[in-house]
């Protein structure tokens, strides 16, 4: 089925239990990934010995990218991760998700160019997370009931806006420049399913300001944004001419 090599990028910020979850899960895909990249926001040693022992279990390539913590900037780690990437096509989650067994295949059966794809999300209660997190479990029964509910076109737009920082609002602005450059949202519908392990919600006193960049983004159409993925890239993007297919 897989036609392309696929990249998972797993965002992650000091919570191993969580991630170990994903991880787990990652690697029981009925399509794998061919690579698994973890985007580690600055976490302590405990993730860097967790990579090391998942390594050592698969054949699938797992790096560990990993920046300085000064504070919540998810879109830069996300940006590094995806410029050491291999893959023609990026899968992008975060380290507090478990991996519905055909998250993969769902998203590469629907893959084209210009498009990006937004999976489903289930949402795991307190007590059913808590359940999940002791037991180092992947098993979802989706029926208890404490459960409710990128191709590199990424290039193109020069990745995750590092502008945005804090929570709120960097895969809207993205996904908005996404959509300025011509390439399509596609939603999955009751696949590419993900399960959303329940935490405490994050600060949001910067959300104010990063709904500001990301309506101005929308409003003034933009197509790239300044501070983005090329720093991390060789040659700069922006010194050379980016073509795409258009398609009809």
């Amino acid at each position: 089925m897989e036609q392309f090599k696929t990249s998972l990028v797993i965002s992650t910020y000091n919570w191993p239990e969580a991630l170990e979850l994903c991880l787990k899960s990652s690697l029981r895909q009925t399509v794998a990934p061919a690579e698994i990249l973890v985007a580690d926001d600055g976490s302590d040693e405990r993730t860097a010995q967790l990579i090391a022992r998942y390594r050592v279990q698969t054949s699938i390539p797992i790096v560990h990218v990993w920046q300085e913590d000064t504070g919540f900037r998810v879109g830069s780690i996300r940006n590094k991760a995806i410029a050491r990437a291999t893959g023609a096509y990026i899968i992008q989650v975060d380290g507090d998700v478990i991996l519905h067994p055909d998250f993969v295949r769902d998203h590469v059966s629907v893959a084209r160019p210009g498009r990006f794809v937004s999976g489903s999300r289930v949402l795991l209660g307190p007590r059913y997370s808590a359940g999940l997190l002791a037991n180092r479990s992947i098993d979802i029964n989706a029926w208890k009931k404490d459960v409710s509910n990128r191709l590199n076109d990424a290039i193109c737009v020069n990745g995750y806006n590092e502008l945005i920082q804090g929570w709120g609002s960097e895969d809207y602005e993205f996904g908005s420049r996404l959509w300025h450059i011509g390439v399509q949202h596609f939603s999955l519908k009751l696949s590419g399913i993900v399960y959303h392990i329940y935490h405490n919600v994050r600060a949001r006193d910067q959300a104010v300001a990063n709904q500001v960049l990301a309506n101005l983004t929308r409003s003034r159409r933009l197509l790239r944004c300044k501070q983005g993925i090329s720093q991390y890239l060789y040659p700069d993007p922006e010194t050379t001419t980016l073509v795409r297919e258009v398609q009809e």
